[in-house]
């Protein structure tokens, strides 16, 4: 049987863009598989789009196996990757166990924040039948150490980490990864240099592929859109327009 891995690397030698949308809930995913995309991410970003959370840190295991369980029972064709949570992956032991616990929730994959540092808990996740999508530049889950969302790359020694970070995982065993907030131009060097497919966010057209949080793409968290973003709905304003609509319709309805 080919794996999730030989699949996506024959994605990118075809040069077909791999297009990733995040989703919490079954209506949502289901919408997004309906729709065609490749991949549905049950993000950790739900911490702050279905929470409220402020930043990622807070989603517990228990959050993710939740709404994991919502969008595997949704997607039929998309493949259903989770995010390991904060906290959960601090050995490649403890990594081990908590794919698992997405992996019977509905998931056919994982998403984990690192790259040389997460050499080793990716590949024990691979030698144990559970594909890794990695994730490195932006890491969101350190966000609250490094005190604010930077791009990264920029200067001669943050590139050449990201570089190594990028084959540290693909040796690994990874299918693919997520650069976020990558300087464009190291984006699309790191994806000359690999032969599984880089999903961009935040880091130029570059990328063999890219991914968003949906409540971004269709404007339905007006509180704060990334700049690098360009809604193409605003999903928010028609919720706000049906329900005062709906507060004037009853509270002008005769009573009989």
């Amino acid at each position: 049987m080919r794996s999730l891995t030989e699949d996506f690397i024959e994605t990118k030698q075809a040069g077909r863009r791999v297009v990733a949308l995040t989703a919490y809930d079954y209506p949502m995913a289901r919408l997004l598989d309906e729709a065609g995309v490749d991949i549905v991410l049950v993000g950790d970003s739900l911490g702050m789009v279905v929470m409220g959370l402020p930043d990622t840190t807070q989603v517990t295991l228990a959050a993710m196996q939740h709404h994991t369980s919502m969008v595997a029972r949704a997607a039929k064709k998309a493949l259903v990757v989770a995010d390991l949570p904060f906290g959960t992956y601090e050995t490649p032991a403890q990594a081990l166990e908590s794919a698992k616990v997405l992996i019977q929730a509905g998931a056919r994959g994982v998403k984990l924040e690192g790259g040389v540092s997460h050499q080793a808990h990716i590949a024990l996740l691979v030698s144990e039948k559970i594909p890794v999508m990695g994730h490195i530049g932006m890491l969101p889950q350190s966000v609250v150490k490094e005190g604010a969302y930077r791009i990264k790359g920029r200067d001669p020694s943050g590139k050449e980490r990201l570089i190594q970070d990028a084959q540290a995982v693909e040796k690994a065993g990874a299918f693919s990864v997520v650069l976020e907030l990558v300087h464009a131009p190291v984006a699309k060097e790191i994806s000359s240099l690999l032969s599984i497919p880089t999903i961009g966010i935040g880091s130029g057209q570059g990328c063999d592929g890219s991914i968003l949080v949906t409540h971004d793409l269709i404007g339905l968290f007006p509180w704060f859109t990334p700049k690098f973003v360009h809604p193409r709905a605003t999903i928010s304003q028609e919720i706000s327009r049906a329900v005062k609509e709906y507060i004037k319709e009853v509270q002008t309805l005769p009573k009989v």
